[in-house]
Formats: C-alpha cells, structure tokens, sequence
C-alpha cells in the first residue's frame, strides 16, 4: 500500500525527505516536523513500499526505520545503496534499539547516521539539515 504524505505547497522546491516506519504516529511527527523545516516528504510504511518510492521518487534523503514487518530497513538501505541510480541518496537509520550490533549493522548496510527510539525530533530535523541543508 502506498502511503504518501501531503506535500505543503509553501515548500514546493524544498529537498524531497522519505519517511519510512510502520508507526503511523512516529511518520506524522516526523513528516510534519520536516515539512514545518522546509522540506518536502513522502512516506511509506513498510520496506517494499519503501524501494517502490525511493525508484520513482528519487528523495534526496530518507529516514528509515529498521524493524518493519516484510522487509526491514536494513535490506531496504543495502538494496538503496547496490543500486547505482539510489545509491548517493543518503539515509538516517531509526531502531528501538542501540546495541553495538544494530548500530554497526545500519553502517554496514549504508546508512550515515543512526538514532536510538525514542527520537529526539528536533535533533533529527537537525541531522536532517546537517546531511541536507534546505534550498532557499
């Protein structure tokens, strides 16, 4: 199912942010968040969804989280970052956990960054900013 947010218009040239997590809550925040910060965004529950919006998309950023039912984030990123066209679009890893395991697993897979549940918002927006800064 393709789930994808409204995109308000006042930010219409801002950076494309894709917001994956099967927590419908943990996605609006997180959207209205990054659209009040001047980006624009798509979202999608679950990891195939996900590769689906990413191909047709081509966000400039995506927030992902690891556990979702079907296909994880982590095969979502590997699958992002073995394909050439998606390849160079970065990603910040979501986990309920921060064992050492999970974080070096996200890296491995090609996230740049990794943030433990529950998300401080505003240091997401912050990171969000520091690996894509929004176009005037």
């Amino acid at each position: 199912m393709m789930d994808i947010a409204p995109v308000l218009p006042r930010t219409a040239s801002g950076p494309m942010v894709l917001v994956v997590d099967d927590d419908e809550d943990v996605r609006d925040l997180v959207t209205f968040k990054l659209q009040m910060a001047g980006y624009r965004t798509g979202t999608a529950a679950d990891g195939c969804t996900a590769l689906t919006l990413i191909g047709e998309l081509r966000p400039d950023l995506v927030v992902l989280d690891i556990a979702m039912p079907g296909m994880d984030g982590l095969s979502v990123c590997y699958r992002m970052h073995a394909d050439p066209a998606t390849a160079g679009i970065p990603v910040i890893m979501l986990s309920g956990t921060a064992t050492e395991t999970d974080v070096d697993l996200a890296f491995v897979s090609g996230a740049e960054d990794y943030m433990a549940k529950p998300v401080n918002i505003g240091e997401l927006v912050r990171r969000v900013s520091w690996l894509l800064p929004p176009r005037p």
